[in-house]
């Protein structure tokens, strides 16, 4: 049996965090899926509409912004595409990157009983969360194949590129995540402060409707990094112009420094995060 000894450090090594994080990444896989497993049974067992819950909130959304167009409550431009399935694919991209951003926390924050009590790679967590977030993305992204068939959108060749574009989102969803849930963990107001914040950024997104010609929501739009991201990501999904392709790629190569100093942060902070919830 492995023995540990735990000792006091007088200095930490970046390099070395990262590594040990890497290293108990591939070593929890196989936890990281039993977990996933059991919490997507766990989930949907005791629901009578089960798997229709992840549809709620894109299906919700799409449906009251396409009634408002409709009804010429909200004059809206140009969307190239038909607005039904332009507005659902942008609150589906939209709540998937909502869910890669709240699900570190959310995964560390549903094991707090275990861990105080039991000695596991706690990268397990975010590994077993990324695979229910993919279970979970599976279905919403075949209903929008089906909305796309309907409404007799012809699919492009850029489609095969969708994967890599739905990694990105996640790539930076969870980039974020990381470096803020030992704050959300330790704090119960950042978490709902992030709630708000996101509610906000939704509507300074092409998330409903496309970015303006000018203007001064033209220019915050342009300021935010999401706008890229869930442009290029639908601009996948409908072969449209990659007008911001360049951006893009600057905001998705951002997010690897940025998923590296998340790993390390969490992985420094946990130990602090057991302490303060065993007090």
């Amino acid at each position: 049996m492995e023995t540990r000894i735990y000792k006091k450090e007088n200095s930490l090594s970046f390099f070395k965090l990262l590594k040990g994080s890497a290293t108990d990444i591939c070593k929890s896989r196989f936890l990281a899926r039993q977990l996933a497993e059991r919490d997507i049974k766990a989930q949907y067992r005791q629901s009578y509409l089960g798997i229709i819950w992840a549809f709620i909130m894109p299906i919700t959304t799409a449906i009251v912004w396409i009634f408002l167009s409709s009804s010429g409550t909200v004059q809206l431009s140009d969307t190239g595409i038909s607005y039904p399935v332009y507005v659902f694919s942008g609150t589906l991209i939209w709540s998937i990157f909502k869910e890669a951003l709240m699900m570190p926390t959310s995964s560390t924050n549903s094991a707090r009983g275990l861990l105080s009590k039991i000695n596991f790679p706690k990268e397990a967590l975010i590994l077993s969360g990324i695979y229910k977030m993919l279970f979970n993305s599976l279905f919403k992204i075949v209903l929008l194949f089906v909305l796309m068939l309907i409404y007799k959108i012809s699919f492009s060749f850029t489609l095969l590129l969708f994967p890599l574009g739905l990694l990105s989102l996640i790539l930076l969803g969870v980039s974020v995540g990381l470096i803020v849930t030992p704050f959300s963990m330790l704090y119960n107001d950042v978490g709902k402060i992030i709630n708000l914040g996101l509610s906000f950024f939704m509507y300074v997104t092409p998330v409903v409707y496309a970015l303006p010609d000018t203007g001064l929501m033209k220019t915050i739009m342009e300021l935010n990094p999401l706008t890229y991201v869930i442009g290029i990501t639908r601009d996948i999904l409908f072969g449209g112009t990659f007008t911001y392709l360049m951006p893009y790629l600057g905001v998705v190569l951002i997010s690897l420094p940025i998923l590296v100093l998340g790993l390390v942060w969490y992985r420094l902070s946990i130990p602090v995060i057991v302490e303060r919830l065993s007090a």
